[in-house]
Parts: structure tokens; C-alpha cells; sequence
């Protein structure tokens, strides 16, 4: 029998990479739903090849998604709009996996939707839980939902972790003989530029990584490293782990995705080569293997490894992540919020790429900090220091 998906942002790379995948397992999955923001054609493309049950599209964009679907004689399909059609399609009952893909806070609600719903959740969101980490994995535990990670790092730990990790969230790593996390980074775009040379970044600079095909947003965050930040603070959560566990290696060649240590003096390590395919595939699957378009890492070829500690003083968005970490409360919301504003404001040449940082410490220094015990906490502080970022970018351009 198989298996319905639901694919929250699919016309991403991430969704472009579960597709590729699904389409080479047809036998096995089906795609259930998909979700798009503003790539409509895009979307129709989608629909047209894998002929969805359910689409879901922002309210202004729903007369055209129609419209497209009846000039292509997709009239089966049916469209839902919006934060509610999200949470429709990411707890519906004949829904068994949910691909977490849209990108920053507004895949929280749907996210978490598909946790308490029990679902299996392919998590390529990391701002859902950098913003409700402790809420979500209360309620995937509550809830027996499966959440298991996308991202290549996350995915490439939980694989280097002992199997049975994911019992209990009272049953830790560290209890289990591991003794540090060791979380690569590629360094991005801008490993080896000097300060002043940062000044002057383009978007269309920063947008371009080196090994990897992301979207706009995570490119920029690779640049900064504060992707790697956000990183850090999901793997806390998702491996029930301190933050002073947590060491980042800059890897340029993101052939080893993350690390291992254990106690007994051995380092583990998942290899592979850069494509988002292997971590999807692995976690749609997961505890067993499928095939994927991705060769085998050559070895002959792939044969140099780098490795060197991060450059905080050129690029501080990590140890503000971990800062964030480590008061806790709705610090990490707030970091991740005036991260947003800053990558926008950064993209629509508002600010310079030096000036993401600046922000982010400004807010962080601004906003009070409460305990996150709640869903509306965690909004309220999100908006509040949204507002705030805008406030002092407004500020800063007069």
C-alpha cells in the first residue's frame, strides 16, 4: 500500500529534491498534497506531472491557480488557501508523511499541526523548532509523530547516533556514550574574504554557495553563518543535547556532513556527496534505504578534507545563535525573527550584508526575554521583535 505525502513548500529546492525522489519510488509513495507561495507555474508543473488531491496557495493567488487548472483539465484538484489550508493539509487523516519545507516561521503552524497529528515529519524547517523547540518535541512525544531530520547535518548525525536514540527523549546521547556533536559548515560563499571585503557583498554574491542549491534566504544565512547558527540550536532539540556539546567544523568540500565523538575515543562520520536527495531519501524511508539519483561518493576523487574552527569576528551570527541558546525563554524566536527582517532588508539592498549581524544583536539586546511556555508567547515575541528589526532598519536608512 502506499504511502500519501504532503509537500509543505514544493516549489523550493527541497521540494524540487522530494520530488525527484518520490518520482523514482511511485510504487511506494504517492503525493497526496502540495503547497506553493508565489511560484505559481511553477506550481501547475507540479500538479500536472504528479496530480495532487490537494493544493494549497496564498488567498491572492487562488482565482489564478483555478484558472490554470481548468486550462489544463485538472478540475479534480482541490485548492485551499492559506495558514488554514496548511494546517488542513498537514493533519489530514489519510496523510502519512509530511515534507516540513517552507521556508522561516510560517511553516510553524503547519509543522506542528503535523506533529500533533501523529504524522511522520520530514523536518527541512529548522525555524519551527529554533522557535517551539522544547513545545514541538513535547508534542511529538505526546503525540507519537516521527520527526526526523532533513537537513544534511541533522540527518547525517541522527545516522551516526546510536539506532535506538529516538525512544525516549529521557534517553540522551550523552548517556548513551556520546560525548560531543561535531556539526560541519561549509563556510559558504565568503570563507576566505577579508572584513573589508564583506562591506561591499552583493545579494546576488551572497546568494551564490558554493556546493549547494538553496533558496534565497538559506543561501544568505550560509553566507553569514547563521545558518549554521539556527543549526545549532535545532540540533539541541532534536538530540536532546547541550549547546557546549555542540562544536561547528568549517568543512569546505560538505563532503562529511556531521560528526560523531564518543566516549570511547571514536569518531563517526556520514559521508556523502552534496545533494539534498540522500537526507530526504534516508528520512522518508527511514529504517530503510531507497534509491536515489545521487552517486556514490568516489573517493578517489573526493580525496582532500579540510577542516578549521569558524571566524566569529568575521562573521558573529553564529555566536549570536548560540547566545540565543544558552539564555533560552524566547530568545531563539527573537534571534530567528530579526534574522528574517535583516536577510530581506539585506536582499532588497536596504542594508549592507555586514549589517545582518547588527541587527540581529540590537534586537536581542532590546527585547526582554520570558520563558517560551507557550504558542502565543512564542507569536507574540516573534511579531514583537519583527517590529523591532523593522523599527531600527527604518532607523538606521534615515
Amino acid at each position: 500500500m502506499r504511502q500519501n505525502v504532503c509537500i509543505l513548500g514544493a516549489t523550493g529546492s527541497i521540494g524540487d529534491s522530494t520530488l525527484k525522489v518520490l518520482a523514482q519510488h511511485t510504487e511506494q509513495y504517492a503525493v497526496f498534497a502540495v503547497t506553493g507561495y508565489h511560484r505559481i507555474d511553477k506550481l501547475i508543473e507540479i500538479c500536472l506531472i504528479h496530480r495532487p488531491r490537494v493544493v494549497v496557495v496564498p488567498k491572492q493567488q487562488q482565482q489564478e491557480i483555478w484558472q490554470k487548472l481548468q486550462q489544463h483539465h485538472l478540475t479534480e484538484i482541490e485548492i485551499l488557501t492559506d495558514e488554514d489550508g496548511l494546517v488542513h493539509i498537514a493533519s489530514h487523516p489519510e496523510v502519512d508523511v509530511v515534507m516540513a519545507a517552507i521556508v522561516g516561521a510560517a511553516g510553524l503552524l503547519p509543522t506542528l499541526a503535523a506533529v500533533r497529528a501523529g504524522k511522520r515529519v520530514l523536518l527541512a524547517n529548522k525555524e519551527a523548532l529554533v522557535m517551539s523547540g522544547d513545545i514541538m518535541m513535547q508534542e511529538a512525544q505526546k503525540n507519537n509523530a516521527l520527526l526526523l531530520p532533513v537537513d544534511s547535518e541533522h540527518n547525517a548525525i541522527f545516522q551516526c547516533l546510536p539506532h535506538d536514540y529516538n525512544t525516549t527523549h529521557t534517553n540522551t546521547p550523552l548517556k548513551q556514550g556520546v560525548s560531543q556533536i561535531l556539526l560541519t559548515a561549509s563556510g559558504g560563499p565568503f570563507l576566505h574574504s577579508s572584513a573589508l571585503d564583506l562591506e561591499h557583498v552583493t545579494p546576488a554574491q551572497a546568494c551564490k554557495h558554493p556546493n549547494w542549491s538553496m533558496g534565497r534566504k538559506i543561501s544568505v544565512d550560509s553566507a553569514t553563518l547563521m545558518n549554521k547558527g539556527l543549526e545549532l540550536i535545532e540540533a539541541c532539540h532534536l538530540f536532546n543535547i547541550c549547546e557546549s556539546k555542540v562544536t561547528v567544523v568549517v568543512h569546505p568540500q560538505s563532503i562529511i556532513h556531521s560528526m560523531v565523538q564518543y566516549v570511547d575515543g571514536s569518531t563517526l562520520a556520514q559521508m556523502g556527496n552534496p545533494d539534498m536527495c540522500t537526507p530526504i531519501a534516508h528520512a522518508l524511508a527511514w529504517p530503510k534505504r531507497i534509491q536515489t539519483p545521487v552517486p556514490a561518493l568516489d573517493l578517489f576523487v573526493n580525496h582532500h578534507l579540510d577542516f578549521q574552527p569558524p571566524d566569529h569576528q568575521r562573521f558573529p551570527a553564529l555566536q549570536l545563535a548560540r547566545e540565543a541558546i544558552q539564555e533560552g525563554g524566547v530568545m531563539p524566536t527573537v534571534l530567528n525573527a530579526s534574522n528574517e527582517i535583516a536577510v530581506d532588508a539585506f536582499l532588497s539592498e536596504k542594508i549592507k550584508f555586514t549589517d545582518i549581524p547588527k541587527v540581529i544583536d540590537y534586537v536581542l539586546n532590546t527585547v526582554n526575554n520570558v520563558a517560551a511556555n507557550s504558542l502565543d508567547t512564542i507569536l507574540g515575541h516573534d511579531e514583537l521583535a519583527r517590529h523591532t528589526a523593522n523599527t531600527y532598519i527604518q532607523r538606521k536608512g534615515q
